[in-house]
């Protein structure tokens, strides 16, 4: 197959596309509140979707896969799909996103000598554009499953409640709270006894958010809407990578940034990477757990 796919989708546009991880995300973030301004509340869905997808990714290259994909399931390059058994079909659009380039930074010969074994240092020199695409653009070898979380909300539940307390943070679960659904109070957290378990579940991540981003100097430099609307979207965000019907985030996401990019652009920064921080801490104690079963049958 020729490389038209995968190369072929660069233009003369390419020499106007943002360069930096920083113009990325402000191009997005720019596009995105020119959507919110409009009533479209879902384009911000579409972004905490893809964080819930691709939250090994760079907030930038999320954003990136979200506004040109928004269906994106499982993306990869060109020679990767054809690593595994597939071919990207011809004429299919690739994804462009930004890959850093990393260089060597040499040290000088009387300091390389005092230290041989840090001669030489590897940094971040820039980025370049490079190019993905969805499973969905693909055709070839059936995939294996996606090792995604796997099972019921009562084991997610489980690994979650392990992860808050290895954070040192005491969880009860209470009537007294009621009406509310949940409660943090830095470093304790109560739940209202006698929910769903997905709403158990959606409740705890979310008292969590709360525990992890506003219990510092964070919760003097935002609103109770801002902090809110972050602890909701990052519910969503997890309750969508494990699985759980969460319908569309209950925030008003307008509310987000009045307008201000900056403030924008610094919640989805940290909505992605606490949710990300959660996502792996799940996904750790699901191969332990693994692990540990495998051991026993052997």
């Amino acid at each position: 197959m020729s490389t038209t796919a995968n190369i072929g989708n660069r233009s003369s546009n390419d020499n106007q596309q943002p360069r930096t991880a920083k113009e990325v995300i402000a191009a997005n973030v720019k596009s995105l509140i020119e959507q919110l301004e409009a009533g479209h509340s879902d384009a911000l869905t579409a972004y905490l979707n893809a964080m819930s997808r691709f939250h090994n990714y760079s907030l930038g290259n999320i954003l990136e896969i979200a506004r040109q994909k928004p269906n994106a399931t499982r993306v990869a390059g060109f020679w990767k799909w054809k690593e595994l058994g597939r071919s990207v079909r011809k004429g299919e659009k690739g994804i462009r996103i930004m890959a850093p380039i990393i260089g060597i930074r040499r040290k000088k010969d009387e300091e390389a000598e005092k230290d041989i074994t840090k001669q030489n240092t590897a940094v971040l020199v820039g980025f370049r554009s490079a190019y993905v695409f969805d499973v969905s653009q693909t055709e070839g070898a059936e995939l294996p499953e996606l090792r995604e979380i796997s099972g019921d909300v009562g084991e997610n539940r489980d690994r979650l409640i392990s992860f808050i307390e290895q954070q040192g943070i005491e969880l009860t679960f209470t009537e007294r709270i009621s009406p509310a659904l949940g409660m943090s109070y830095g470093g304790r957290i109560a739940i209202l006894s006698g929910q769903s378990k997905a709403e158990e579940f959606s409740t705890l991540v979310h008292e969590l958010a709360h525990e992890m981003l506003h219990k510092a100097e964070r919760r003097t430099a935002t609103t109770k809407v801002v902090r809110e609307t972050e602890a909701e979207a990052i519910a969503f965000i997890i309750g969508k990578a494990v699985g759980l019907d969460t319908g569309t985030a209950s925030a008003d996401y307008i509310h987000l940034y009045h307008g201000n990019a900056s403030l924008l652009a610094e919640s989805l920064e940290v909505i992605q990477q606490t949710s990300a921080v959660i996502l792996a801490a799940l996904e750790s104690s699901f191969a332990a757990t693994t692990t540990s079963e495998l051991a026993e049958v052997a």
